[in-house]
């Protein structure tokens, strides 16, 4: 039997809302952070634009929550708005003081603007690394304090439950040996699910497995139907759909499509400027050819902006993009839309609490409805200062006392690796999702991929008859799964359009019945919930 382990408060995830919440309940207790691969590999180190914050006063924090309503498409919930406006201020000033370097001008901040925001209120750092310099000094600080330790390439592969309560988890290490942490409260900060399309531009470990530890421990999951598809990604054959930036259009930036046409005005007033998920469906419109399977190339184009150093203003997009022969300045830029954001996850009250006791979330992984059906361009940072020091407050606050649990047993390597057959059904599956449950949905599909999802499951069931012990990526394909399986339903449930959920067979809002919430639990049907 392994040995059981103890500590005070488990994290799951080492993102912007990991590392706040451990630097907030640090005083308190010993608290361990476990991630599946370095500290620094998490979505917070990817995000390229910035972090939206109103530093302006009332009237800034007024418009900023007043265009993170209108971007939610009618679902948003309004007091979660008002505590991410509010709090949002306190929360960069502080990340400032703890050392994080935004870009400044003359001194000053440097402010830029991304589609749907009234004003410009993006802070960035080293151009388009703001997210890269938000983990490092979050991860420094954390890494400097006696009471915040790591567990580095280690996988979560489960929950334990006792008394009714999350007590502990069980741990997978990259030697594949297993080990059990019991702890008085444990916080899914694990981020979102982008693997589970083809196309997304969420690095690999981008899986899911918090939502799906979540939801296999018995929690509601809400708003799963709602995946945001950020409209510029690099599309360029055997590369990775890298980002480009939000804050490409909002330096100028105009979409193009194989005609050389400016596209943006037949779609909405705001032209690039406008909400993602409008952005996302016009450059899957505009890239439709006329026979099925058949596309067309769209692009960004950057050639008429003047007065601005691009390579300066994005050395991170400028960079790769030379890698592959591609200027800003010079050349039209080939995209296409890409899996980037859940606004679904699991549901949580303001202060991070699950439907399960012993489990709070914050973060990507988590639904305090505050994105409702889309959301707002760099509001994600934002949401995991604030709603990671919520969280570890409200665990604070809750004072669960620690509950021993029995050691898990000690993990054997398989014999012979099942990673091929997973692989292949993870392909599978991303392939799948990406035709039944992309950007434009209809039941037919839907139902389609319901079944298909289905029998990826029955799959990995019998694989794990055949395997002597757990390995990671079966543990991700499993999360994958689980994940895909929420999306599907709730998106069959949900018979309007709204957001980033787009059905053509119901192509209207539908506010008389579903201006609610989705909850998604176990083997439930869905249901609709107003917050």
């Amino acid at each position: 039997m392994a040995q059981e382990m103890r500590c005070d408060f488990l994290i799951v995830g080492a993102g912007v809302a990991g590392l706040r919440a451990a630097l907030e309940l640090a005083p308190r207790g010993d608290v361990l952070v476990v991630t599946k691969e370095s500290v620094r590999e998490s979505n917070t180190h990817y995000a390229q634009g910035g972090i939206a914050v109103a530093m302006e006063g009332e009237e800034d924090v007024g418009l900023h929550r007043d265009d993170t309503i209108a971007a939610g498409d009618g679902l948003v919930h309004r007091a979660a708005a008002e505590v991410l406006v509010s709090e949002g201020p306190l929360r960069v000033a502080e990340l400032i003081e703890w050392g994080a370097s935004f870009d400044r001008e003359g001194g000053r901040l440097m402010r830029t603007r991304e589609a749907a925001h009234s004003r410009p209120r993006i802070l960035h750092a080293n151009g388009d690394a703001t997210g890269a310099e938000i983990s490092r000094s979050l991860a420094a600080l954390a890494r400097a304090h006696g009471s915040i330790h790591f567990a580095e390439w280690t996988t979560v592969t489960s929950l334990v439950l006792g008394e009714g309560r999350v007590i502990a988890a069980d741990l997978l290490d990259s030697s594949n040996r297993s080990r059990r942490v019991c702890a008085r409260s444990t916080l899914i900060a694990a981020g979102g699910a982008g693997q589970v399309y083809a196309d997304t531009t969420n690095p690999a470990v981008a899986t899911g497995d918090g939502i799906a530890l979540a939801s296999l421990a018995g929690a509601e999951l809400a708003d799963m139907e709602f995946y945001q598809f950020h409209p510029t990604a690099l599309s360029l054959p055997g590369v990775p759909r890298f980002l480009l930036s939000e804050a490409l259009r909002g330096e100028g930036a105009m979409l193009c499509n194989d005609r050389g046409e400016r596209f943006m005005e037949r779609y909405h007033p705001k032209l690039e400027l406008a909400p993602r998920d409008v952005v996302a469906r016009a450059v899957a419109r505009e890239s439709m050819g006329a026979a099925p399977g058949e596309s067309h190339p769209v692009y960004l184009d950057m050639r008429h902006v003047t007065g601005v150093d691009l390579h300066q203003r994005f050395p991170g997009i400028s960079a790769f993009l030379a890698q592959h022969g591609l200027d800003l300045h010079r050349d039209l830029i080939p995209i296409r839309p890409a899996a980037h954001y859940l606004m679904g996850g699991i549901r949580t009250d303001l202060d991070g609490r699950a439907s399960v006791r012993g489990l709070y979330a914050a973060g990507e992984a988590a639904c305090t409805g505050l994105h409702g059906a889309n959301r707002l361009a760099s509001n994600s940072l934002l949401e995991g200062l604030v709603f990671g020091a919520r969280a570890a407050r409200a665990m604070l606050a809750d004072a669960l006392e620690s509950v021993p649990a029995n050691a898990a047993p000690t993990a054997i390597a398989p014999s012979t690796s099942p990673d091929a057959e997973v692989e292949a059904l993870i392909a599978r599956l991303q392939q799948a999702m990406a035709h039944f449950a992309g950007i434009l949905r209809e039941e037919s599909l839907l139902k389609e991929g319901i079944a298909f999802q289905a029998g990826i499951e029955s799959d990995l069931d019998r694989l794990a008859l055949r395997i002597s012990s757990l390995t990671r990526r079966f543990v991700e394909a499993r999360s994958l799964a689980r994940v895909a399986r929420a999306i599907l339903h709730s998106a069959l449930a949900r018979n309007e359009s709204r957001g980033a959920h787009s059905r053509n067979d119901f192509p209207r809002r539908d506010d008389e019945r579903f201006q609610k919430h989705s909850i998604f639990r176990g083997e439930e049907p869905i249901r609709f919930e107003s917050w």
